[in-house]
């Protein structure tokens, strides 16, 4: 057997989200075995000595406070980018022109205009590109997917789900970019809603129209020039009507004390219901008709071979964490590059369009007050 291939990955971005990405490109071959072997050749971030720091500390051999010297450089084949949201397009669309493959954090970008954009480059290219929707790689999520694609919930009726935190009850927080909507876009629309609607199409199917709800709580917040306004949501309620005839309610909120980083989502069929908690992510709730003599759910711990993503890890009963679903996400990005044609998991650019679409759509339903129909 021949060694395996390297790739060159760069990451746009040093801390936050982009050292979880950093974290799986080090681990991906301990236990995923993909067919090439990526490898951190650059960072970017806008501090010299910072990125500079974490450079040393990833072994990364090459650092640049530009993105435009990133995705120019000619040993990055993969750009990861996990840079605020208003850094999403150009990076990403100048590394597509230059035929790199794109991971993208999600959102894919600060509106619908904008993603649309983004994924016509990608279209393009003729290169692989994903948006950062790293649940839909966590086992229990992936086993509630097949047995719903197995028939085994029946028709579904309902989609519940709530991401909730309580990351901006302190009204003494300082405003970042994620409360200026110039540069983020949306609050707990783009932040966590995007999550949602994700998940919601990538269980359910696609969504028909919407009626939201969304408040701004603390509308200024301390900033540099003293109190500087919040312009963007820190909370979104919303229903959801499914194209399948499904109907679905969301909400996501940073105002949920003592939450941190509740994801919860449960659907119902004229067979069964799952339910799903990311505080218990290696845990699956099932009830089905057949289980109706023991007179409630089932739990599932989701670490048997016969698993989603099952005895590539650890024995069974053996947990993982949050930071495996990243992995798992790098194994299928490395794949669909190497031309392997495994089941879709990753979400594309065009699943990132369609995710933008919707949440314009929560916003400008809660902003009219009445149901909107997304766009097609």
């Amino acid at each position: 057997m021949g060694e395996t291939r390297e790739i060159g990955v760069g990451v746009l971005g040093y801390g936050g989200v982009a050292r979880v990405h950093v974290h799986a490109i080090l681990r991906v071959g301990y236990s995923m075995q993909p067919p090439l072997r990526p490898v951190l050749v650059a960072l970017c971030g806008r501090t010299a000595s910072d990125v500079e720091a974490a450079a040393h500390r990833y072994g990364a051999p090459a650092f640049y406070t530009r993105w435009q010297d990133l995705v120019r450089d000619p040993r990055v084949e993969i750009l990861i980018n996990a840079a605020p949201n208003d850094l999403h397009a150009d990076p990403c669309i100048e590394a597509l022109r230059l035929g790199r493959h794109v991971l993208c954090e999600k959102p894919l970008a600060r509106n619908a205009a904008e993603a649309r954009t983004m994924a016509s480059a990608a279209g393009t290219a003729g290169v692989v590109h994903q948006v950062s929707f790293n649940y839909r790689h966590v086992p229990a999520v992936l086993l509630a997917r097949r047995l719903i694609c197995e028939g085994r919930l029946g028709r579904i009726y309902h989609f519940r789900a709530r991401y909730c935190d309580d990351s901006l009850m302190n009204a003494a927080l300082p405003r970042t970019w994620r409360q200026e909507r110039v540069r983020a876009g949306s609050g707990a629309a783009g932040d966590l809603a995007s999550h949602i609607l994700d998940l919601a199409r990538f269980l359910v199917g696609e969504i028909a129209a919407v009626s939201a709800a969304s408040r701004i709580f603390v509308p200024r917040r301390p900033g540099g020039a003293g109190d500087e306004e919040v312009d963007v949501e820190d909370a979104v309620v919303a229903t959801l009507e499914f194209e399948g005839g499904a109907i679905g309610t969301l909400e996501a909120s940073t105002f949920c004390p003592g939450r941190k980083n509740l994801l919860w989502f449960e659907i119902s069929g004229s067979g069964g219901t799952v339910i799903f908690d990311l505080e218990r992510l290696n845990e699956l709730q099932v009830y089905t008709t057949g289980d109706a003599d023991l007179g409630g759910f089932r739990t599932v711990l989701v670490t048997e071979p016969t698993h989603p993503y099952g005895a590539v890890w650890w024995p069974s009963g053996h947990i993982l964490g949050w930071e495996h679903s990243f992995v798992h996400q790098l194994d299928g990005f490395l794949r669909a590059v190497a031309g392997e044609d495994p089941a879709r998991v990753g979400a594309t650019f065009d699943d990132g369009y369609r995710c933008a679409v919707l949440t314009d759509a929560l916003l400008d339903s809660a902003s009219a007050g009445r149901r909107v129909v997304p766009e097609a």
